[in-house]
């Protein structure tokens, strides 16, 4: 038959043989569109494994080791792609109905990157050296009165001497550390370890390598999939921690295409940057206000003058001004977005330079029409007290804007506000550490939980505790005391609008903005789904998701 055929295209004229081609080109391509229409139809986009992705990272890792990192934002993105926290290890917890106790039974077949087992014993043995004075673990504060007792290898068991309703969030920001590495270790020696520098995994990641320069300054680090994890294993093949001194310099390495990735932009440098790539705004539970402190202050005790200071506030301008609208305004220490929220504590609140003033000359704060002076004074106890203060400014780019305006729309009714910036860790030093201040500008970082224990209880007035305004209300403290011990959900949440309610009518600062956490990528990474994390290093909760390369598998 096959001879026939070609015998028969052989007798076809020249003309029968371009009309022959032109119709099998229509078939095969033809055939083709059919084949690839039912392929498409039946199939669905997913992602694949491999490629490589490199993250841009201002700063230095000193300590990869969830024992002993800080704040500092290199050492905690390594240790959210290292370790893994200690709930994702759970099969299953329970806790006594007064919540004073919590048993943790561990999954089946845990693995350290280096092939040994991961038991209670390496969880007692964290919470151990946590506790531990002569570590200096920054998480200290959050394991006192919390007794760690091994049942088994893989049972343990926690017990506090005071129940704490929101311990289970403790549990999942524990990230234990290999106790077959670090237990032969004098905890005061911990730091000395090379093992904070080439940790041994738990997490979806594992340590390759590290590249330092000959000045000491590490240039990026080198990560592979953990083929231990317990969780849903990641996508990107590899990752690559580079590591810069300074936001410029990261922003130039990303429109040259060195880095893939680069978190925490200021609003102000998004212009910057050059190449196509998606932005991500992602909500984080951290605010900045002006903290007032009348212990340095006295005039600061007035609470008119500090309903005045807050009313003349335009927090709206400084959202747009400043954070290009990425973020949002703030009426107290919970942004809208958290749960327990109270939205009616402030739906009256605005802002009005004229209402302002007006409360201040009611208040017996008048500018002297026969003097040059444009500021206000007031006579107190025969004296006369001019209406001046200064603020301390960390010397952030949009956190120094953001107090130019603040200091404009104040002068503009008669306060005379200086301003003193300087650099983090000086303001922390001289100023935050003996609350030698008149004011701040300064941010909060909270929790998933609405715990303002920290911020706002008077026992956390002064050093290490985080009340910027040196708040004192016997009401909010037992409030604040109770809801530490409350399990009910409806019970917490009468509380913490009670607790709103009382700090918004006190004024003891001016609450500014809640900012997104800016993230740039390349249009062609996918996975990266989160609108809210509770920390910078959160965006990597989901690394497993993330990915670059897709195939087509069949419905």
């Amino acid at each position: 038959m096959i001879r026939d055929l070609i015998k028969t295209f052989h007798n076809f004229s020249p003309k029968e043989r371009l009309v022959f081609f032109s119709a099998l080109s229509v078939f095969i391509v033809a055939l083709f569109i059919t084949i690839g229409g039912l392929i498409y139809n039946n199939t669905v986009i997913q992602p694949a494994e491999g490629g490589s992705y490199t993250e841009g990272i201002v700063g230095q890792p000193t300590a990869i080791n969830p024992v002993l990192a800080g704040a500092n934002d290199a050492d905690q993105d390594l240790i959210r792609l290292l370790y893994t926290d200690l709930l994702t290890l759970t099969a299953n917890y329970a806790t006594s109905s007064n919540g004073s106790v919590w048993t943790i039974t561990l999954k089946d077949g845990l693995l350290w990157s280096d092939g040994e087992p991961i038991t209670t014993a390496d969880v007692v043995f964290t919470v151990q050296t946590i506790q531990n004075p002569e570590t200096k673990s920054p998480q200290q504060n959050n394991w006192q009165g919390v007794e760690a007792i091994r049942l088994s290898n893989k049972e343990v068991q926690f017990n506090l001497k005071t129940p704490y309703a929101h311990f289970l969030e403790n549990l999942k920001n524990l990230r234990i550390i290999p106790s077959h590495i670090f237990s032969i270790i004098p905890p005061s020696n911990l730091r000395l370890s090379t093992y904070n520098l080439e940790p041994i995994a738990s997490g979806p990641y594992q340590f390759v390598s590290y590249q330092k320069e000959k000045t000491g300054f590490i240039a990026n680090y080198n990560l592979e999939i953990n083929p231990h994890y317990t969780g849903p294993s990641a996508l990107i093949e590899r990752l690559i921690l580079k590591f810069f001194p300074t936001y410029n310099d990261a922003i130039l390495a990303f429109n040259q295409k060195s880095i893939d990735g680069l978190g925490g932009i200021d609003a102000l440098d998004l212009d910057k940057l050059k190449i196509n790539h998606s932005t991500y705004a992602i909500n984080i539970p951290r605010y900045y206000a002006v903290f007032f402190n009348p212990t340095v202050n006295p005039i600061l005790k007035e609470t008119v003058l500090r309903q005045a200071l807050t009313l003349a506030t335009d927090k709206a301008k400084i959202l747009k001004e400043v954070l290009s609208n990425k973020g949002t305004t703030i009426g107290g220490p919970i942004p809208p977005y958290l749960q327990g929220y109270n939205k009616e504590a402030y739906q009256d609140d605005h802002t009005s330079l004229k209402e302002a003033a007006a409360l201040l000359e009611a208040n017996g704060w008048i500018i002297d029409q026969n003097s040059e002076n444009t500021f206000r004074t007031k006579t107190i106890q025969k004296e006369i007290v001019p209406l001046k203060f200064s603020l301390i400014v960390p010397d952030i780019s949009f956190l120094v804007e953001a107090a130019n305006i603040i200091q404009q729309d104040w002068q503009n009714i008669g306060i005379d506000l200086s301003l003193i910036v300087a650099p983090v860790d000086e303001i922390q030093a001289n100023y935050v550490r003996s609350r030698n201040y008149e004011m701040l500008l300064f941010g909060n970082i909270l929790r998933t939980n609405t715990d303002l224990y920290s911020f706002f209880h008077s026992s956390q007035r002064f050093q290490p505790g985080l009340n910027l305004s040196l708040y004192n209300n016997s009401k909010v403290d037992t409030l604040l005391e109770n809801l530490r011990q409350e399990f009910d959900p409806e019970l917490q949440l009468t509380s913490i609008t009670k607790i709103q309610q009382i700090i918004h009518d006190d004024y003891p600062a001016a609450f500014l903005f809640s900012p997104d956490y800016l993230y740039a990528a390349p249009q062609s990474l996918g996975g990266i789904n989160q609108t809210f994390i509770t920390g910078s290093s959160d965006r990597f909760d989901n690394i497993n998701e993330w990915f670059l390369k897709t195939t087509r598998v069949f419905k």
